[in-house]
């Protein structure tokens, strides 16, 4: 195989990681093919480059993805490599996920030098995170303390800490992991604790949907049980209209055949809290995730979307 194979990223060093992942994978796999033939194209999204407000109010999870997909589109780039919690449930029908690499430590960590748990910290502490997610069950939790906005990559947010701009953040273990970062800092959170986004832990892999080399070259590196999970979890918060402007948390997992996905949907201050579970057979993943989801939309009402929206058009977190 001679043809460059040109693999898009953003440029943060945890996409980097997740990347250089899928290039040694894919080197790994296909003994024909040699590390000079692999690119990695570094790509700028307005999510990188606007830090200074809320996801929610500038456009949501696609500011991560739409610089990148319209580079598969064009043609100037072969595959993409996302972290799958930041991408949209629904893609341009041009494209496809094609590949799922094994996934991370699904769990949140908890970072603070003052307190072990989030029960530790002290009442009216200051805990900064940029999801609604984290956001609405820290307040589930513990209604007295501050959560204010607090974006930027993993060591800008460790760095913010250590100056003392907050008392406690969150990060994703598993980028924590693919980092190899270690820290006294670092609790890790059980997801009975902080259900995790739906999809964290998971790199997917994008593609043109034509793009048929592309997809045998990745057919090795896909891993069957995660693709099963976070199918579940994304066909669960589709269905909940899963926005970042929506707090939503969803978790599936795969034993002997028999899949079991939890979900959660709050409202941004934590006072309103629905939550569920179901199982079945692994076959059925997406009509799974789909039928819970309905059940917590019904039993959240409409008028719970009503007082989001409401809330959100007000400028209210």
């Amino acid at each position: 195989m001679q043809e460059k194979l040109r693999i898009g990223t953003r440029g943060s060093k945890l996409a980097l990681a997740q990347a250089h992942e899928t290039k040694n994978r894919l080197l790994a796999a296909h003994q024909d093919l040699s590390a000079g033939q692999i690119e990695i194209v570094v790509l700028s999204t307005r999510g990188d480059r606007i830090l200074d407000r809320p996801l929610a109010e500038i456009g949501g999870k696609g500011l991560f993805t739409e610089e990148i997909e319209a580079a598969l589109l064009d043609g100037s780039i072969d595959l993409a490599v996302h972290s799958l919690k930041d991408m949209p449930t629904v893609l341009p029908p041009e494209l496809d996920l094609a590949c799922y690499l094994e996934r991370e430590d699904v769990r949140d960590a908890f970072i603070c030098k003052k307190a072990a748990s989030l029960r530790e910290l002290p009442p009216g502490a200051v805990v900064g995170t940029a999801s609604l997610r984290r956001a609405a069950q820290t307040l589930a939790l513990r209604p007295d303390l501050k959560v204010i906005p607090f974006r930027g990559n993993v060591q800008t947010r460790l760095n913010k800490l250590e100056q003392g701009q907050v008392d406690a953040t969150y990060l994703a273990m598993a980028g924590l992991n693919r980092l190899g970062l270690k820290d006294d800092r670092i609790h890790a959170l059980e997801t009975d604790q902080m259900l995790p986004a739906v999809a964290q832990g998971a790199i997917c892999i994008e593609i043109a949907r034509q793009n048929t080399r592309i997809r045998d070259l990745l057919a090795p590196l896909n891993h069957q049980d995660t693709e099963v999970c976070v199918s579940a979890e994304r066909a669960f918060l589709a269905v909940l209209d899963g926005s970042c402007r929506t707090p939503i948390a969803g978790l599936a997992t795969v034993k002997d055949g028999q899949l079991t996905i939890r979900g959660r949907l709050l409202s941004p201050d934590g006072r309103e809290d629905f939550s569920g579970r179901l199982s079945g057979p692994a076959e059925e993943a997406e009509p799974l995730g789909r039928t819970l989801g309905e059940q917590l939309k019904q039993e959240a009402g409409p008028e719970f979307y009503a007082r989001l929206l409401s809330a959100t058009s007000q400028g209210q977190p």
